[in-house]
């Protein structure tokens, strides 16, 4: 019997709180969205209750309302943030409340009139005051994750050849598929999944897997290969992938959906360089047909088709010139497989390998998330106030690994893991 749409949208829902953040009797969500995904909150929030939740409470975003600001505030308030604001995240993170983020915007241009340097401005000044809730979140101090739902303006970027409403139930049903709410028996489906990319992280550390060599010899418009990159890990590098654990030993899934396997490089040891494959989105504009040259894991040369002015913007920032993660994706990601740009990092960075330039998970190193800011960056762990993804991951990648012994490790050939990755761990 087929499934109609908004049952599946009812079953995506379910998996997000039973799933996404494993939501514990008792236990209070907070769900942060823009207005124009009310419908699917109540959802969430039914889900939610039905569950056992202590309260849902939702903060509404208008990205309309935040342009005004960067528009027309004086410049000098745009670092204020009121301490309630980051009493309310210490409330949360110590109350151990559970966290989902429904990305997908109404207005995917709002700030493209809004001068990059006063969003840094803004970016920057809450980041650093509210940088122990990102440390938590990024230390899985409680259970998060970030979603999506269509909205008419985000469809018709994905899909411009159709009309809103067909674009919107088209842009549902590849959400969706990738989160598997389409499948027979979704949990099940979840659970495969998450046994096969903690597969790919066992072969990783089994290998002990200490730098990344990425080719790709399709030619650049220089005429050089299109990517020549050894991006170096810690000396004692953890990978990470689908599933985490909080500090109370809850599973949960940080993105829904997911398809990377990621680790911390050392903020020293990347050389040479790397042309993206997919749109980035720094300060929320759009940046395109990068370029980034690396030596002693700085960058030191980029430049960008479309929004070269932005990525300059972001480098102004201290520490976003270094590499805070590296991700792998296999171009067999149902994601990639699409053959759609969905202009949307959540599906995005699940669609091709990335590097993320700005601050690091520590839980990339092992024992990392027991470590201090300074004992992290002894060990290579970047910091920064910021953290951008951009995808480099093309049908032509290929990786190899090297192990701690100087060793090649087999990891892609043409954008596709081999056979061998996975019958190694299972042999």
């Amino acid at each position: 019997m087929s499934v109609s749409l908004i049952e599946q949208q009812h079953i995506y829902a379910h998996l997000l709180i039973c799933l996404g953040v494993n939501l514990q009797p008792g236990q209070a969500l907070r769900i942060r969205a823009e207005l124009v995904h009310r419908e699917f909150v109540r959802m969430l929030a039914t889900q939610a209750y039905e569950a056992g939740a202590r309260l849902v409470d939702v903060e509404w975003i208008d990205p309309l309302l935040v342009a005004t600001r960067l528009q027309h505030s004086r410049q000098e308030y745009l670092s204020y943030l009121p301490e309630f604001e980051a009493a309310r995240a210490r409330e949360i993170l110590d109350t151990d409340w559970a966290i989902i983020s429904v990305s997908g915007s109404e207005y995917p241009s709002a700030f493209d009139a809004v001068d990059p340097e006063l969003m840094r401005t803004a970016m920057a000044a809450q980041f650093q005051k509210l940088a122990f809730w990102r440390a938590g979140l990024m230390r899985n101090e409680l259970a998060w994750c970030v979603c999506a739902a269509p909205t008419p303006a985000w469809a018709q970027k994905v899909f411009p050849d159709l009309p809103a409403e067909e674009a919107v139930q088209a842009l549902w049903r590849e959400i969706l598929a990738a989160v598997r709410a389409d499948q027979p028996d979704p949990i099940a489906a979840w659970s495969e999944h998450d046994s096969k990319l903690k597969q790919l992280t066992a072969y990783l550390e089994k290998r002990q897997v200490r730098s990344l060599h990425f080719f790709d010899p399709a030619p650049g418009e220089d005429g050089k290969p299109r990517t020549d990159l050894i991006v170096g890990l810690t000396d004692r590098p953890r990978w990470l992938a689908g599933s985490g654990t909080t500090a109370k030993q809850l599973t949960f899934f940080p993105n829904m959906p997911t398809e990377e396997a990621f680790s911390t490089p050392h903020r020293q040891r990347a050389q040479g360089w790397v042309r993206s494959s997919r749109p980035g989105f720094p300060f929320q504009r759009e940046v395109r047909d990068a370029y980034f040259r690396f030596e002693d894991g700085e960058v030191v040369e980029f430049r960008a088709e479309h929004g070269e002015e932005i990525l300059a913007q972001y480098f102004e920032i201290p520490g976003t010139r270094r590499l805070g993660e590296v991700a792998l994706v296999d171009t067999e990601s149902p994601i990639f497989q699409s053959g759609l740009i969905f202009h949307n990092i959540l599906f995005d960075e699940n669609a091709a390998c990335h590097i993320a330039f700005g601050k690091a998970y520590p839980g990339g190193v092992q024992n990392g998330d027991s470590l201090g800011e300074e004992e992290l960056l002894s060990v290579g762990v970047n910091q920064s106030d910021m953290h951008q993804d951009f995808m480099i991951g093309t049908t032509t990648m290929n990786i190899t690994g090297i192990d701690a012994d100087g060793e090649p490790v087999p990891i892609m050939e043409q954008g596709r893991f081999p056979a061998e990755v996975f019958q190694s761990v299972s042999a």
